[in-house]
């Protein structure tokens, strides 16, 4: 993203700060979910704005950021105003204003819709560790869902999802109403603690203790009731520790299973370290998780909550020749742990001092794991610390090494597929003509935008060129398809219908032989096209279209119409077609802008609307006393509007 209003032009919470954390600009999102006018929320700072709870993890989430110049994330719950609070993924990551080359703060809600997961890690550790149990109940349709907890409690609830019937029925009849009320008065603060005697099966009463608060999970999601359960029984039975060891082990499997889905979804960079930075160190117990990535030779580092920017920060931009840990782990490919600072010093002596080397020892310790086997190219590889007396087992490092190699195998592919796509770009950007710089008494503007899902080659294409009787060819067409062979094919139609124009004046006659060329090709190919020939001396337009998106006409006093061309199907489908022809005049001062259908059409988008919406522009741009190029641009920005997958062409010509 290069402009400012690019980074606020999202769906979601979004706001660019200051180093020091005052709020320079905001979204209307951002506004709402912090429940002030934006105008209020000018000029203040960040962490302000938030509740008591909230406003150190606001303040560190932006310092993080600002001191380290790197990427850091937190989960935060937006206020409540009238509402459940929202518990968003929030990112913050440094930026520069283009304008004023200042540095900047970009603070922005990440959308978590399809990994709802990470929002909830936050909380599991949290019930884990104060020895509870986490749930989440929909009043829609009475079910009640385990998110996990402490083993001891989840061994209560051995079914992740049930019905609320099912629950109620092993509560102790006394308590049945006080639950229903629990639940029916659940409110955005956490309700008081309500006794429930809870009977599993096959084992005793157990005394627990229930509290519920109301949240929504995600930004523009639905509300929800979590509850939070605390098992006070004093004495626990042999099998309840079972229990709670399989429920805890079964919670770690689907742990790994989202961790392991989560990396093969993942469709950028960015995806893949969100994945990394929520999900790692939490799914192995551990206390903390760093990642590097290598960018010419160089590691670009980000961590998660457990280990901050500012002890990773020797690490940040080393060479990977040195010689420390986690640079060697990933040159040569191979997992490092280190147990101990003895070991650390003996096989690194020269190494860089990691802040928290002097802990390591009997109750602390380092993993690192590269995410490319010995012998690939260097990608990149990731730290995880254990504390609290945790050695990983062989099991375990093999386990979590299997994961790395699966980030890494989703990293290359992610690189492969960009490299892919800049290709592509270029590929196509350099079969497009450059236009002429002098035309007597004409403007001439085109411009291009590639696929904005990034995957394939578009068979968009823009011409114009002077004829041997001085008049100027104008054209502009769509070619069946998105790959290689569109654009070769967009190269063949472009260049066929120069050479037929050399010979041919007349449009419909260019289309007609072009057409014929198109329908003896095997494998079938077919294109859409509008082609005008133009005379700058008395303006007088011919034109045709084969199968094209009509052809919008603009004027100095802002007005414009859609001039709808005579012609025939597209070409390449009915052999010996008749392309008809129109002949008008162009005033001066006027422009016509001819277009392909991913600027005009699109799913949120129907023609007539997208026609009216570019001709709008157009003539505003005219009235403005914008030069073609500008009007052009204008034009593109409509695009924008229409989220349409396509590639997006536009050619302007304006009689001065």
């Amino acid at each position: 993203m290069d402009t400012s209003d690019e980074l606020l032009d999202t769906a979601g919470p979004a706001a660019l700060l200051t180093l020091d954390g005052v709020i320079r600009s905001l979204n209307a999102a951002m506004a709402t979910a912090l429940g002030k006018p934006a105008a209020q929320c000018l000029g203040r700072d960040f962490g302000d704005l938030w509740p008591a709870s909230q406003r150190m993890s606001a303040e560190s989430l932006v310092a993080h950021a600002a001191k380290t110049k790197a990427v850091a994330m937190r989960v935060l719950d937006f206020p409540a105003r009238g509402g459940a609070p929202v518990a968003s993924l929030i990112e913050a990551r440094p930026v520069k204003d283009p304008a004023s080359d200042e540095q900047l703060v970009w603070v922005h809600a990440l959308d978590a819709r399809n990994d709802l997961t990470s929002l909830l890690i936050p909380f599991r550790m949290a019930t884990t560790a104060a020895h509870l149990g986490l749930w989440m109940y929909s009043p829609h349709d009475h079910q009640l869902e385990w998110l996990g907890g402490a083993p001891a409690v989840a061994a209560l609830f051995p079914d992740p999802t049930t019905s609320l019937s099912r629950v109620m029925s092993a509560v102790h009849p006394d308590d049945q109403e006080a639950l229903r009320q629990l639940l029916r008065s659940a409110s955005t603060q956490q309700s008081p603690w309500v006794r429930v005697r809870y009977l599993p099966q096959h084992e005793g009463w157990h005394q627990l203790v229930a509290q519920t608060r109301r949240i929504q999970l995600g930004y523009d999601r639905p509300e929800r009731i979590f509850g939070l359960i605390r098992d006070d029984t004093k004495q626990e039975k042999r099998k309840e520790e079972v229990q709670a060891a399989l429920t805890a082990e079964r919670q770690r499997a689907k742990d790994i299973a989202d961790f392991s889905s989560a990396l093969i979804t993942a469709g950028t960079e960015q995806e893949l370290q969100q994945v990394v930075l929520t999900r790692l160190a939490a799914t192995f117990g551990a206390s903390g998780a760093l990642l590097a990535l290598v960018d010419e030779g160089r590691l670009r580092v980000s961590t998660d909550a457990g280990i901050a920017m500012w002890e990773a920060g020797v690490m940040q931009g080393l060479p990977l020749a040195h010689p420390s840990a986690l640079p060697e782990a990933i040159r040569t490919g191979k997992p490092q742990f280190i147990p101990n600072r003895e070991d650390y010093m003996r096989r690194w002596p020269h190494g860089a001092e990691f802040p928290r080397l002097g802990r390591l020892g009997s109750d602390y310790a380092v993993s690192i794991m590269p995410l490319a086997e010995a012998g690939n190219q260097p990608l990149g590889g990731w730290l995880v610390t254990y504390a609290s007396g945790h050695q990983p087992s062989l099991d375990e490092r093999t386990l979590v090494g299997t994961l790395a190699d699966l980030a890494g195998q989703a990293l290359r592919r992610i690189r492969l597929q960009q490299a892919r796509v800049e290709l592509a770009t270029a590929l196509q950007k350099t079969m497009l003509p450059r236009l002429p710089e002098h035309l007597a008494g004409l403007e001439v503007a085109a411009r291009y935008r590639p696929s904005r899902d990034g995957l394939d080659i578009g068979g968009d294409w823009y011409d114009a060129f002077e004829m041997p009787d001085g008049a100027v060819a104008l054209e502009i067409g769509d070619v069946q398809g998105h790959d290689v062979a569109a654009a070769a094919l967009m190269g063949q139609v472009r260049l066929s219908m120069r050479a037929i124009a050399a010979q041919e004046r007349d449009p419909g006659t260019v289309l007609m032989r072009t057409n014929e060329l198109l329908t003896t090709m095997v494998p079938p190919r077919f294109a859409s096209c509008t082609m005008l020939h133009l005379d700058p001396r008395d303006g007088q337009v011919t034109g045709t279209s084969a199968g094209h998106v009509p052809l919008l006409c603009a004027r100095k006093d802002g007005s414009h119409s859609v001039r709808e061309l005579p012609g025939g199907p597209v070409l390449g489908v009915v052999p010996d077609t008749v392309y008809g022809e129109e002949t008008f005049t162009l005033d001066e001062d006027s422009v016509l802008v001819m277009v392909t259908d991913g600027v005009v059409e699109g799913p949120g988008l129907t023609l007539d609307a997208g026609l009216e919406r570019a001709g709008a522009l157009a003539g505003a741009a005219l009235r403005d006393g914008l030069n073609a190029e500008e009007t052009a641009d204008r034009v593109l920005d409509a695009a924008v509007a229409v989220d349409h997958l396509d590639d997006v062409a536009v050619l302007v010509v304006r009689r001065a």
